[in-house]
């Protein structure tokens, strides 16, 4: 009986909540199967534009395009003790070793197939350095799709018109 016990304590204490490192692997390991690129949203189930940014990309006038080029993952982050959604254990460590402490969420981040960070959602002036810039989030400005649309078009085959769709979808959100 005391095996049983310890044998349940050891398997609800696995069971936990997978590491963000654990997620990310995964994710970079469907990436190159399917020559993509890896997408992580950093996130927070109460929070209003990250849920804006997962409505923007699973528009029908986007969600083609996203999933054709990203395995897109969320870590979830700045949780508080009264929802059901735990942390992702070591997303907030990830979020901030690609210098994402205190920009808020939505925080995301573009990995190649081979782990390599591609780009971030920080606007950068050419003199700002890799940690400055501010957080682009769920993009809705114009400046902020601009920025956004540079660094799709730098991470995968973006048309014209897929640009375009993506444009006018995401700066929906700014009067919303």
């Amino acid at each position: 009986m005391l095996l049983l016990i310890c044998s349940m304590i050891a398997f609800s204490g696995s069971a936990q909540a997978q590491s963000a490192s654990s997620i990310l692997q995964a994710a970079e390991k469907k990436a190159a199967a399917e020559n993509k690129h890896v997408l992580v949203i950093f996130h927070a189930s109460w929070c209003y534009w990250c849920h804006k940014m997962d409505t923007a990309m699973n528009d029908p006038v986007c969600k083609d395009y996203f999933q054709k080029n990203y395995v897109i993952t969320h870590l979830t982050v700045a949780e508080n003790d009264t929802v059901k959604h735990p942390n992702t254990p070591g997303a907030q460590e990830l979020m901030d070793r690609y210098y994402g402490a205190g920009l808020g969420i939505p925080y995301w981040l573009i990995f190649d197939k081979d782990g390599n960070m591609v780009a971030d959602s920080k606007i950068r002036t050419p003199d700002q350095a890799e940690a400055q810039g501010d957080n682009i989030g769920c993009p809705a400005s114009e400046v902020e799709v601009d920025a956004f649309i540079v660094k799709l078009k730098k991470t995968s085959v973006l048309s014209n018109d897929q640009a375009e769709a993506i444009r006018k979808r995401f700066r929906q959100n700014e009067q919303h």
